[in-house]
């Protein structure tokens, strides 16, 4: 009877694994992003194509908004066609996400600014404080402050003090 008790938690607890493999949710930055506050960016070399309305900054790109901070090597800005503002950011190369005290890495972010969203692939590593998250892809929604990863997603929590 032990035995039965043992496998059959052991085979819910793979279940469980398995589904939370597939995709968690967590909570990214320590608010919600304002998507409205202005964009600051700083890079070494900025190319503009106003018959595309498309901007590329490459070389330390680092890009500001509110609380949030985006790092890469290269940036792609898309303006709306109305020129009233920025539509998206497509970001690459070496790509950080640094919100209050969450940081991601990844090989590319795309930011929607419409949409409120941040999509991160390739290698994507998420550290909060002690635990780390990484998976393929993480979408992160600005507006309320959460994040989904998705595609092996793995986790290393620090569930308390080694005191």
């Amino acid at each position: 009877m032990g035995l039965r008790l043992l496998l059959i938690a052991l085979f819910s607890a793979l279940i469980s694994t398995s589904a939370f493999a597939q995709g968690a949710s967590v909570a990214f930055g320590t608010i919600a992003q304002d998507t409205n506050l202005p964009v600051e960016v700083s890079s070494d070399e900025l190319s503009v194509d106003q018959d595309t309305g498309t901007a590329i900054f490459t070389g330390n790109v680092i890009i500001g908004q509110g609380e949030m901070r985006l790092s890469a090597q290269k940036v792609l800005v898309v303006y709306r066609e109305s020129a009233d503002g920025i539509a998206k950011m497509e970001a690459t190369g070496g790509v950080t996400l640094v919100s209050g005290p969450d940081a991601a890495e990844a090989q590319r972010a795309d930011y929607s600014i419409d949409e409120g969203t941040i999509v991160m692939r390739g290698n994507v590593l998420l550290a909060q404080g002690a635990s780390a998250l990484s998976a393929d892809k993480m979408t992160i929604r600005l507006k309320d402050g959460t994040a989904r990863m998705s595609g092996n997603v793995r986790t290393r929590l620090q569930t308390g003090s080694n005191n």
